[in-house]
């Protein structure tokens, strides 16, 4: 199951305003880091699961690339703890 155009695009707003990237103390918000995309569509792809499950599944699935794309490390290395519930809270009424 996926989300219908309008719902992707509603979640990929919410993703880009709420959830950051920390790095050495710096916030990087996804829409700024161009990932709200990305991170919505995997979500999307989930969307048939509990809120936590696609939480977890899709900042693994998203790779984001480090030092010039010389790395790629999975989002979920790269959001802070508290994040994770953001994300949760924002799947809620898209999943299940």
């Amino acid at each position: 199951m996926s989300l219908s155009a309008p719902d992707l695009k509603e979640l990929e707003a919410a993703l880009a305003d709420r959830l950051f990237i920390q790095i050495n103390g710096w916030h990087l918000y996804l829409g700024d880091a161009d990932l709200a995309g990305i991170l919505a569509i995997e979500c999307s792809a989930r969307s048939d699961q509990s809120p936590a499950v696609v939480a977890r599944q899709a900042i693994e699935a998203v790779k984001v690339n480090v030092a010039g794309g010389a790395s790629q490390l999975p989002l979920s290395r790269l959001l802070p703890p508290a994040q994770l519930s953001d994300l949760e809270d924002i799947l809620e009424p898209y999943c299940g």
